[in-house]
């Protein structure tokens, strides 16, 4: 015979009659499931932390614990399983070495980690990463910085690698490992920097590419996203484009409504036209942030960081001649979230 009061000694004896022999009725059903209070309603985990929301889904009721910084995830009293999404930050895309014509590579997208395990009474250390820090013209030739990893619950997410830089040398123009990998960055007349590999999961970032005519312009390629590789610079056919982020991933069930993160940032286009796919404030869905697309007969479209809690890369920087800097390129944040049933 099960005894509740062992488990939950607090619970009056009152609440206990009438359920000592549930157990016997319920053969298949896992205790785990019964203490959470699937069967009787007032869920025995009780738990404090976080942004905490709650919602219905087809006459189940789940609390969420969002957590967008660091902290604790408190369980005060019970135990039973809950379920969890882990988003690594984002890299921050690559900027320009150099004051010639230089683009760098899109950051990657955070890993992104989801899955079930049992909780008790305890306290839950849990480490939100912040995106790649900001890389600022010609600082260590411009090389993007892989995000922070994110972890809770005994589960890692990797941050995403940083977007390759530029400079006379052509060092460091290969994209970073990372969750998703950076994309690949470009100096004039340089050998093109390739994508960075995914190292948790991910996928990897883009290659980047020169015209070869008068200008030599130099084009970006994209961060990697956990839905997708992060798309190689294209100069053909025109217009010239650089590589777009690669794609996050949708996650359904564990929020009210399905939610995209970690995309890739897009890469730089110096000369040309940014890529379509990226060709917006949030780069590639899940979080990417677009590249600068930097023309002499065009609007300049600004490069953008990659959105905050979303795990997304930053988009690419670059230069063209003497005409100024632009960069923008921070990884977006990761986040964590852990949900479990309550009592209807």
């Amino acid at each position: 015979m099960f005894r509740q009061d062992r488990t939950n000694p607090s619970t009056a004896v009152s609440n206990w009659k009438g359920r000592r022999d549930t157990p016997k009725g319920w053969p298949n059903t896992a205790v785990s499931t019964w203490l959470n209070g699937a069967l009787f309603g007032g869920g025995v985990l009780t738990a404090f932390g976080g942004i905490i929301t709650q919602y219905e889904d087809s006459g189940t009721t789940y609390r969420v614990h969002t957590f967008r910084g660091s902290g604790k995830f408190f369980v005060s009293s019970g135990a039973g399983d809950v379920d969890y999404l882990i988003v690594g930050g984002g890299g921050s895309g690559g900027e320009p070495g150099a004051a010639n014509p230089a683009a760098g590579g899109g950051g990657g997208g955070g890993a992104v980690k989801t899955g079930t395990t049992a909780v008790s009474a305890g306290t839950y250390t849990v480490t939100v990463g912040q995106g790649g820090p900001h890389a600022h013209w010609n600082v260590s030739d411009g090389l993007g910085t892989n995000g922070e990893n994110s972890v809770a619950l005994g589960v890692t997410a990797n941050g995403g690698g940083g977007g390759g830089g530029s400079s006379t040398s052509g060092a460091n123009r290969d994209g970073l490992a990372g969750g998703s990998g950076g994309g690949g960055g470009k100096y004039s007349e340089q050998t093109a920097g390739v994508g960075g590999a995914a190292n948790d999961g991910g996928n990897a970032g883009g290659d980047s590419a020169e015209d070869s005519g008068t200008y030599d312009y130099p084009f970006g390629g994209g961060g990697g996203g956990e839905g997708g590789a992060g798309g190689d610079a294209n100069l053909s056919p025109t217009p010239q484009l650089s590589g777009p982020g690669g794609s996050g991933e949708s996650q359904m069930g564990i929020t009210a409504s399905a939610v995209i993160y970690a995309g890739g940032g897009s890469g730089c286009a110096v000369g040309g036209t940014i890529a379509a796919s990226s060709a917006n404030a949030t780069g590639a869905p899940g979080g990417g942030g677009q590249g600068l697309e930097y023309t002499a007969w065009a609007t300049t479209h600004y490069s953008s960081g990659g959105v905050p809690n979303s795990g997304g890369g930053g988009g690419a920087g670059g230069i063209q001649m003497s005409e100024g800097t632009y960069d923008n390129s921070v990884g977006g944040a990761g986040i964590v979230l852990i949900r479990y049933e309550v009592a209807a």
